[in-house]
């Protein structure tokens, strides 16, 4: 067994077992640590194959932004968690059909790739790339130049999904005080500035 074996049976069995333990875990805490734990050793298993683009953006952005968000929000909601479990018995059978499902495509999958290995010479052949150029790069060429529209695309949705998460979340406080451009632009030198006469030693009375 080579190194690289090694390493892979390694990062696999850690990432497997902390996915259990993410849908196990009765404490959610302890589910978002195994969740990040599984995204490292997932993460790792894309460096082996070469993929490193994908190993630091799961890293950076899932382990350094996303999770570290569902953590905190987890530690800091006074969320109770006995009474949201109340009504499990009345989904279970919605998550149970999605679970069959799952399991069924993935059997097809697998009994696809035993009966017929030569299905998967038939995918798509991958964009060729020049010489000496990273996986980074390489996708960054394929990324702007074939999929640049689906890419803009996709960043619009997601700028309209967290413009419309800040709107539904935004709370209108009659307390706070707004600023009135039109009003504040068209006023005039009287409006603006005031004169008053302060005998001496005395205040300025408001």
């Amino acid at each position: 067994m080579t190194l690289v074996s090694l390493f892979f049976y390694l990062f696999a069995a850690v990432m497997v077992a902390s996915a259990l333990m993410v849908v196990s875990s009765r404490n959610p805490v302890h589910s978002v640590l195994f969740l990040i734990l599984a995204f490292l050793n997932g993460a790792g298993l894309f460096m082996l194959a070469g993929a490193e683009f994908l190993a630091l953006i799961l890293v950076v952005v899932y382990v350094g932004a996303v999770l570290v968000l569902f953590l905190f929000v987890v530690m800091m909601l006074d969320v109770d968690f006995v009474e949201l479990r109340q009504g499990f018995m009345q989904y279970l059978p919605v998550g149970a059909t999605v679970g069959l499902v799952l399991l069924v495509e993935l059997i097809l999958v697998l009994g696809a790739y035993t009966l017929a290995p030569e299905l998967a010479s038939r995918a798509a052949v991958p964009i060729p790339a020049p010489e000496a150029v990273t996986n980074t790069e390489a996708l960054g060429l394929v990324l702007y130049t074939r999929y640049a529209f689906y890419f803009q695309v996709a960043g619009l949705i997601l700028l309209v999904a967290m413009v419309g998460a800040i709107v539904l979340t935004l709370r209108d406080e009659s307390r706070a005080k707004k600023q009135d451009v039109a009003r504040q632009v068209n006023r005039t030198r009287e409006e603006a500035m005031e004169v008053r006469e302060v005998a001496s030693g005395r205040g300025l009375q408001l």
